[in-house]
């Protein structure tokens, strides 16, 4: 009954609200012969167009006129779109912390283009660029309604130049029709553009969008109406290709005695079925240049999520991984290339042979998307080869909302000539209705997924519902989320079963409108958990509530970057296993399953004004810790040399006395960080992580030199030591890789 009512309330909105509002239209001409990209407006076509003018505040307010203003040009032939945009400034101290590819847009003097190429309110395509001539790109999925839909990992091969002026800056740039998808015969997008003035700290955007959404959101854009309709421009191929070589050394292996070498070559393709369909193929993917995970202090009992960063996943990655939430996903593309050690039960590298993905538009309205890996055996560990298989399909309706179908299927190949420590298949499908209003003021999902296991497990279901009301000064979500004790997504990531969670959300919001607060918030989030008590578990066989928690928070936003954000936070927990929540006391310390424990704790966090060359973050927390006390600071201090290099540290410090056996812990985790730019192609990064939890020392160097578009040599050295403490170190594993790519457009 309470799914029915959620889908009744949900396709009521979808369709009363989903209105159509005049939006402001641009005319694009179309142009004969090249434009110079270097920073200077005077070829004839800049003279003759009329600029896109009147950007508005987006911060620190969002009901004024800009105060410098920057003036947009278009125009296309039939290879590139050209763009060009006249940033004016009170100076010429222009700011750039690095010179390194994919900047942060807080961090730099820059200007970024958004388009909707189908128009569709719904995924987009963002391409920046600074005062320095450094370039960015990211996607932009799901409406671009949070900051996660925002993905600045993906990589593209375009070109542009910026050039500095006493008061203004310059930039051009040149965008292949290849590397985007649109419908073939198209005459109208959608287009937004946002720009970041540092010198006097205001973010302006040309189609207003109010501060209560995310600046990357999709529902406040102008229509670009192209003169002629665009056509592919023939065949769309791209190959690339990569070789590599390694010294790597594992001292943890008693039997190898010597550093051992290793050869690699593969890579990787991209083929444009259609104008808006992609074919992606790898062979023997490499990912050693991909940048490690940053380590985290677990104090928690369940799997930290940690984000897919290898490029051959992210494309249309919306497509696959939006489905359910952080709670129960049935696809998460890091399972794949990842396996279990039978004897650890600790998680391990499992090397991809080759796969596929076919992802885009098949009309207007329908994306689809297939993606088949294969992967290796692993005979030490009793793993067969395993074939991953994931298809799914959104089909748009009304005018933002959508309804979507996954299927997920792990197999296993040849599974005779192995044991029997794993499933010989695992299986998820699902069905999801999205829906969105056309203001972006309501919208929510309710789900249904089911396994499909070897097992024939019960309760194999997970189901979800969300609302949200989101109004400049006002805000609300219900959430609730049902998963079933058999429910097992193995390719995806659901770090808790049998449970039932409801989590309403209100928070106000205020603005001053004064010269040194932006902005203010006031938060109050409640969370019920219940066990279902279908699992076995010998502390509850019976529906019960387990945990509850009830947080305020308060946030204030300053004109001059700074925030400042305090919380209270209650927990009550009543815990289902033994639980050593410090994770470093001997196996026989710890707190008994089936006692019921509370938390208490008062958080601040405050981050520095961003426009200085020294910032710093700090968190400080205090409070009761189920039997004890904890005592924390954490934050992160660094100082910019602009625009050549940034130099920092991160940290974590937890003292923990939980009483009774428990020893006093000390968690330390501490990352230095060096990013060097030489030049805007040549970098240098190298991370250093301490984590006394984990007992790990890990060194990263990396050194990236992108000697064309897209193309690039890296070097990067990895480093791990054993440690119990600040003095104490023994080698665990070390590598050197070198890793040459390019680019190549047939």
């Amino acid at each position: 009954m309470i799914r029915a009512c959620l889908l009744i309330i949900f396709m009521a909105l979808s369709q009363g609200l989903d209105a159509q509002t005049a939006t402001p239209t641009y005319f694009v001409k179309k142009i004969e012969g090249p434009i110079k990209l270097d920073g200077v407006l005077d070829e004839e076509i800049w003279q003759r167009q009329t600029a896109m003018t009147g950007f508005r505040q987006y911060f620190p307010s969002d009901t004024v006129s800009a105060k410098y203003e920057t003036e947009v040009f278009l125009a296309y032939d039939n290879q590139f779109i050209y763009l060009a945009a006249k940033c004016k400034s009170a100076g010429n101290d222009f700011r750039a912390n690095s010179l390194k590819r994919d900047y942060r847009f807080f961090d730099s003097d820059n200007v970024a283009f958004v388009f909707d190429s189908f128009s569709d309110k719904t995924n987009g395509y963002m391409f920046g660029m600074n005062a320095f001539g450094v370039r960015r790109e990211a996607l932009i999925s799901n409406g671009g309604r949070q900051r996660q839909d925002f993905d600045g990992s993906w990589d593209n091969k375009w070109d542009g130049e910026s050039k500095q002026y006493d008061d203004y800056w310059i930039c051009e740039m040149a965008i292949p029709f290849k590397t985007l998808r649109f419908n073939s015969g198209t005459k109208q997008w959608r287009f937004n553009a946002y720009r970041l003035d540092f010198q006097d700290y205001e973010v302006t955007t040309l189609t207003p969008i109010p501060s209560n959404n995310i600046i990357a959101d999709l529902t406040n854009m102008s229509n670009l109406v192209w003169e002629e309709p665009l056509q592919t421009s023939g065949k769309n191929i791209s190959l690339i290709p990569y070789v590599s070589t390694a010294i790597i050394r594992d001292n943890e292996d008693l039997s190898e005695t010597k550093a051992t070498r290793d050869f690699g070559i593969g890579g990787d393709a991209k083929v444009a079925i259609t104008s808006g369909l992609n074919l992606d193929l790898t062979f023997n993917p490499d990912f050693s240049q991909v940048e490690v995970d940053r380590q985290v202090t677990n104090l928690q009992r369940f799997e930290i999520f940690f984000p897919e960063r290898r490029q051959f996943f992210l494309e249309n990655a919306d497509l696959f991984g939006r489905f359910g939430s952080g709670r129960s996903n049935p696809f998460f593309s890091r399972r794949i290339g990842i396996s279990q050690d039978t004897t650890t039960d600790e998680n391990i590298e499992n090397a991809i042979l080759f796969g596929a993905r076919l992802s885009g538009k098949l009309n207007e309205k329908l994306r689809v998307g297939l993606i088949n890996m294969q992967t290796a055996a692993q005979a030490e560990n009793d793993l067969p080869s395993f074939n991953y298989t994931v298809l799914a399909a959104e089909q748009r309706v009304f005018d933002r909302s959508n309804i979507a179908f996954i299927l997920v299927n792990k197999q296993a190949v040849n599974p005779n000539n192995f044991g029997e420590t794993y499933d010989p298949f695992n299986r998820v499908a699902g069905v999801e209705y999205r829906m969105a209003t056309a203001d972006n003021v309501w919208n929510g999902k309710i789900t249904y997924h089911h396994a499909l296991t070897a097992t024939k497990n019960k309760n194999a279901f997970s189901h979800l519902a969300t609302i949200n009301y989101n109004k400049r000064a006002f805000e609300f979500e219900y959430f609730h989320s049902l998963i079933g004790s058999g429910f097992d997504a193995q390719v995806g990531f659901v770090p808790r079963n049998d449970i039932w969670f409801v989590s309403p959300e209100i928070a106000w919001k205020f603005y001053p409108q004064n010269k040194i607060l932006s902005n203010t918030e006031f938060k109050i989030d409640i969370g019920l958990m219940n066990k279902l008590g279908q699992d076995g578990n010998e502390f509850v066989q019976d529906f019960k509530l387990i945990e509850k928690s009830f947080q305020v928070e308060g946030r204030l936003n300053f004109t001059n970057s700074s925030r400042l954000n305090a919380e209270i936070e209650y927990e009550s927990i009543f815990l289902l296993d033994d639980f050593d929540p410090t994770q470093v006391q001997d196996d026989s310390v710890f707190l008994a399953g089936g006692t019921e424990q509370q938390n208490l704790l008062f958080r601040i966090n405050y981050n520095s004004d961003n426009r200085k060359n020294f910032f710093y973050g700090i968190r400080p927390l205090f409070g009761n810790f189920y039997s004890g006390k904890r005592f924390g600071v954490s934050g992160n201090l660094g100082y910019r040399f602009i625009p050549y290099a940034t130099v920092g540290v991160n940290w974590n410090y937890n003292y923990l006395n939980l009483g009774g056996e428990f020893e006093k812990a000390q968690l330390w985790l501490l990352g230095p960080r060096f990013d060097i730019s030489f030049t805007k192609k040549i970098f240098f990064t190298s991370f250093i992580q301490f984590n006394n939890q984990a007992e790990n020392l890990n060194i990263n160097a990396r050194f990236q030199w992108r000697f064309k578009p897209a193309s690039d040599f890296f070097l990067v050295y990895t480093d791990n030591y054993f440690t119990q403490d600040f003095s104490q170190f023994t080698k665990r594993n070390k590598s050197l890789v070198a890793k040459l790519t390019y680019w190549l457009n047939l």
